[in-house]
């Protein structure tokens, strides 16, 4: 190791400290009981809306003020009682049970049943398989 000078050593010291608490540790449990005990001040606030839920339910006043003055009587539409006549008929005069249709049209028995019984609501792609398997009109005028 030539050319290079005596060797030192940097004896400084370092000093290595905690950080301040920040806010989250000063409200800390065990934080506030040992100020407590050395007889420090400690402020405490009410919240005005602690321990409540009056920010969320506010302006449900006003909904359920309009809900309860709702009159109109809001239902799914139904098969009509025409419609089902005419698809029992058009599959009786076939002579296919509600299986056999429903494996026609690739649908559900259960979906035949609902349409015969009136419980279905209607929709005009199963009514259009059932109009090319039935080979019978069944939407629109007769």
């Amino acid at each position: 190791m030539s050319g290079v000078g005596p060797i030192t050593q940097d004896w400084e010291p370092v000093v290595i400290r905690k950080k301040a608490p920040n806010a989250a540790a000063k409200k800390d449990e065990k934080v506030v009981n040992a100020a407590r005990r050395s007889g420090a001040e400690i402020e405490t606030l009410k919240k005005s809306n602690a321990g409540t839920n009056k920010a969320a339910s506010s302006s449900t006043s006003l909904n359920t003020r309009k809900l309860d003055e709702e009159t109109e009587n809001l239902t799914h539409d139904r098969v009509p009682s025409e419609l089902k006549k005419a698809i029992m008929q058009a599959r009786t005069d076939k002579k296919l049970t509600q299986s056999q249709l429903a494996q026609l049209i690739n649908e559900k028995p259960q979906i035949i049943q609902e349409y015969e019984s009136g419980k279905a609501i209607p929709n005009q792609q199963i009514i259009g398989k059932l109009e090319r398997a039935l080979g019978v009109k069944l939407r629109g005028k007769k």
